[in-house]
């Protein structure tokens, strides 16, 4: 089974090799796992899984390999509370321990069910109740030959199953990220420059100077590494939007979330941007940033990700007045502005949630693509968007 794991992690992608398989041998012949199944999946991670970018990939193949073997039960923290204090009790006699019944598998559950359900209070020392001692088969501390241990070590290592266990579920098989996945895409986004003051210990620098002056120590700085990349978030909250929610919320909370950018600008449009930006997503005309101001604002060194479905009328993003919102009334058609944008930055991406397969059967976003790259929000897409901010220029 363990061999299945290794093989199986390597055929899904995640990069196992021998050293790594070596160190959790090692682990697993010192008990680090401690005979139980959560202990061994997180021991298991830890010695074989490099960066969190595999780890949606290890539980997929772990929940594969380790399917039908069981985890823990759920119990309540009521009962667990009864069984942190376990009382003494004295030992049954041989003889009072080979009289106690061996329970079958399906028979131990099916009380251990019943019981959960009726018990309401503590009980220790006893022959049925969930509790600590006595010869119950349910809790831990006691002298059944068989049972289900809760809430506490195990005596005479005797229980066939273990309570409070995690069971493993076979996590999602598409490409929609999660916030974790998002977080790790998004640290590539990052543009390493030296500025500011020298405070940092430039070793080889200072090997070099020292030696030529003759062995004199002579200590050299230069300014630290930063993250030099500047994003411009735009967003579309037009009703075609609507069902992306989650997803998008997702994507700005991980850009918030990501402390190495050096700086995050956020504005909102409905549809298409126009002559105005919003802060937020409310679109209040009193808050309204004409959209030329942009341009001065922010120079053209900023990565600029717009995010939006591209679906409209196509008078909306090729004529004057197309918005269809009569607070946001623009003289300037929409494309127009998307085209300074493309102009006046110097890498731009769009970000489109609806699937690549239905962008054929739009004609706005025909003519959208012309002038950005447009990428899904995938966990594939965005590292596609984000090779394209930090790389060549693409359009």
């Amino acid at each position: 089974m363990f061999l299945d794991l290794f093989y199986e992690l390597r055929d899904a992608g995640v990069p196992v090799g021998m050293q790594e398989w070596m160190t959790l041998m090692e682990a697993l012949k010192k008990g680090l796992h401690g005979s139980s199944l959560l202990r061994f999946y997180h021991l298991s991670r830890a010695c074989l899984v490099k960066s969190e970018t595999y780890f949606d990939a290890f539980d997929r193949v772990f929940a594969h390999v380790f399917h039908g073997v069981e985890g823990e039960l759920d119990v309540t923290e009521e009962l667990l509370e009864w069984l942190r204090d376990p009382k003494n009790f004295k030992e049954l006699t041989p003889e009072q321990r080979a009289a106690l019944e061996h329970l079958s598998r399906d028979e131990l559950m099916r009380r251990f069910l019943e019981t959960l359900a009726e018990q309401t209070e503590r009980h220790d020392g006893g022959g049925r109740w969930i509790g600590t001692g006595g010869h119950s088969p349910f809790g831990h501390g006691g002298e059944h030959p068989t049972g289900i241990r809760v809430g506490g070590p195990g005596r005479n290592r005797s229980a066939m199953k273990v309570a409070e266990d995690r069971h493993f579920k076979d996590y999602r098989t598409d490409l929609n990220f999660d916030l974790r996945q998002l977080k790790v895409a998004l640290r590539r986004l990052r543009l390493l420059t030296r500025q500011g003051p020298e405070i940092e210990l430039d070793l080889d620098e200072t090997i070099d100077e020292t030696c030529r002056n003759a062995g004199e120590i002579e200590l050299v700085f230069r300014p630290e590494r930063r993250n030099n990349v500047r994003v411009l978030l735009l967003m579309d909250v037009g009703g075609t939007m609507d069902p992306f929610f989650e997803p998008v919320s997702r994507l700005v909370t991980a850009l918030h979330e990501e402390r190495g950018l050096r700086d995050l600008r956020a504005y909102y449009f409905h549809n298409c941007i126009y002559d105005h930006l919003y802060p937020d997503a409310g679109l209040w005309p009193r808050d309204a940033l004409p959209t030329g101001e942009i341009f001065r604002r922010f120079d053209e060194r900023w990565k600029v990700v717009i995010v939006g479905d591209a679906a409209m009328h196509p008078a909306e993003l090729m004529e004057p007045f197309g918005n269809i919102n009569p607070r946001m009334e623009s003289q300037t058609p929409g494309i127009q502005w998307l085209r300074r944008i493309t102009e006046h930055f110097n890498r731009s991406v769009w970000i489109n949630p609806d699937p690549p397969r239905a962008w054929d059967h739009t004609r706005t976003v025909h003519v959208i693509r012309r002038l950005f790259p447009m990428f899904h929000l995938s966990v594939d897409g965005v590292h596609d968007a984000i090779a394209a901010l930090v790389g060549a220029r693409v359009n």
